[in-house]
């Protein structure tokens, strides 16, 4: 009677849970929709807000760079992340590189406020002493990837963790030199975590404010920079288009990635079958 009491409890909680998190999402979605100049009461449905939104060229631009921003900084963090993954599984026995694991779980620590008044005070010192790295796409990009890398690092070590260490020594038992290594065994095997952490930066990158605030320079805004500018103002339907471009894009890129992986998987399974 207990265990089914506490069932019934948990299982409330758990559609609490996603209640309060998508709904907020959706009333945004759905007030986009609106045909009123409102956020109180809806009339009808009409993609007024939409072709309004897209007709302002401020609003491209800031999408296009999101969009460029966040995919630039997932394919260097994905290939620079699954290097640290890598190298932190080789060296997970030494003791004198213990100090590189808390390394890279710090930035996954640190609040974002202060990880980007870190990045603002940095490339500010360096373009005052050295004249480069002057604010802008650069400094976005470089402090993008640098937040980004260690959570493709962790996916990547994670994967190589739940590896049969055997399999590396059969590669080795084969003659297997470490291009060939890399090629046939590590990046195939690899691929579902990378693409995981590819999926996970973009995510990461396309609706960062805090850091790209911090980072950015004039004529470079973001979607969500946008987004906060304008909210300022009150939040009008205009912004809740904006806004539901943005949950879309996020929202598209992670069904992505959980279609690309059970595809995978799939594949996995019937050539296992066949064997």
């Amino acid at each position: 009677m207990k265990s089914r009491r506490l069932g019934v409890s948990l299982r409330i909680i758990w559609y609490l849970v996603l209640f309060f998190l998508y709904a907020p999402l959706f009333v945004v979605v759905l007030y986009s929709f609106n045909d009123a100049n409102t956020t109180t009461h809806i009339t009808h449905f009409s993609l007024r807000w939409y072709r309004r939104l897209f007709g302002n060229a401020q609003v491209l631009d800031a999408l296009k760079l999101s969009i460029w921003l966040g995919l630039g900084s997932s394919v260097i963090s994905a290939v620079l992340g699954t290097m640290l993954g890598y190298g932190m599984y080789i060296h997970r026995g030494a003791r004198r590189l213990a100090w590189l694991v808390w390394i890279v779980y710090l930035p996954v620590a640190t609040p974002d406020i202060l990880y980007g008044i870190s990045e603002l005070g940095f490339f500010t010192d360096v373009h005052a002493r050295f004249g480069i790295l002057r604010p802008g796409f650069l400094t976005m990009l470089i402090a993008h990837v640098s937040f980004q890398l260690p959570f493709v690092a962790l996916v990547v070590y994670s994967r190589l963790v739940g590896l049969d260490p055997e399999l590396f020594n059969a590669c080795r038992d084969l003659y297997a030199n470490g291009w060939q290594r890399a090629r046939f065994f590590i990046v195939p095997t690899l691929s579902p975590a990378i693409l995981a952490g590819f999926f996970l930066s973009f995510t990461l990158s396309i609706d960062d404010l805090v850091i790209s605030f911090f980072t950015t320079g004039p004529g470079n805004t973001t979607l969500p920079i946008y987004i906060w500018s304008a909210i300022r103002k009150g939040v009008t339907p205009e912004v809740n288009a904006a806004a539901a471009i943005l949950i879309g894009g996020v929202f598209a890129a992670a069904t992505v990635a959980m279609v690309v992986q059970y595809m995978k998987a799939l594949t996995r399974r019937q050539r296992n079958a066949l064997l």
